[in-house]
């Protein structure tokens, strides 16, 4: 209970400070955001915050091209994510597709950084163990799984990424929960100016509201997991390939990839 109603919120809130750090948002120097990112991911207890950097940077670069943007389903969770059932085990391990999928689909030597980031983490780990015991270890780790698996801070993996409009492609989010995780519900904004940072995303809405107030988006995560698991609209799964062709898998109810 502990681990969902608190630390869950706590290890979510770290995990959207790497992705900010992987922006190389916190200073100008990219080497001090990539040592900030190392200590953020401490209490997470997984070493996660350089390949995150590796791999979502490119999800910025080719956004819904097949075989790179890893950040995105892939079109065997789409076959296989198609009622209740499946999307409910999906929403719960999420976290598990997420951080799985690269390593299966498009896997990269680790460099340096790597390993950094796996020394720290492993020192921390058994430090916590060996003054607080397992129970304090366990604590981290349940923390970060349930709180990227069905709990509302989550919500975003989804609403970023699912149509459900078919004139609309990807969704921002404009609810409470932004003053948690960095205002990464601004998601229309952050892929127009992904250099700037989360607690300036706002100020792009209201500099230029012709461009999103027209849009589709949302003021509750949790609706969002809801409509997500309990209603199957007939959408489809957009995917671009090398040569800018896109092709579709009509799937009730698939995940549907961002191609903005």
């Amino acid at each position: 209970m502990v681990a969902y109603f608190f630390g869950s919120f706590l290890n979510h809130n770290l995990f959207l400070a790497i992705h900010e750090l992987s922006h190389n948002l916190a200073f100008s120097t990219p080497v001090y955001n990539r040592w900030l990112g190392i200590f953020a991911n401490l209490p997470i207890g997984v070493p996660m915050s350089v390949t995150f950097q590796k791999y979502h940077l490119e999800h910025h670069r080719f956004q819904g091209v097949d075989g790179i943007d890893m950040d995105i389903p892939s079109l065997t969770e789409a076959h296989l994510v198609t009622n209740v059932v499946s999307k409910s085990i999906w929403v719960i391990l999420q976290l598990f597709f997420y951080a799985l999928r690269p390593l299966f689909l498009k896997p990269k030597p680790p460099g340096i950084w790597e390993f950094v980031n796996l020394i720290i983490q492993l020192g921390l780990d058994a430090a916590t163990v060996y003054f607080w015991g397992w129970k304090s270890f366990a604590y981290l780790i349940l923390s970060t799984f349930v709180g990227g698996g069905m709990h509302p801070m989550a919500g975003h993996f989804i609403s970023e990424h699912y149509v459900f409009n078919t004139d609309q492609e990807t969704y921002s989010y404009y609810g409470p929960l932004n003053l948690m995780t960095w205002s990464v519900g601004y998601h229309n904004e952050h892929h127009d100016f992904p250099r700037i940072p989360g607690n300036k995303l706002h100020k792009v809405k209201e500099i230029a509201p012709e461009y999103y107030e027209g849009l589709d988006s949302y003021k509750s995560w949790s609706q969002v997991i809801y409509i997500f698991q309990w209603q199957c609209p007939e959408h489809g799964q957009v995917k671009v390939n090398f040569d800018g062709a896109f092709h579709s898998d009509t799937l009730m109810g698939a995940l549907a990839i961002v191609t903005r």
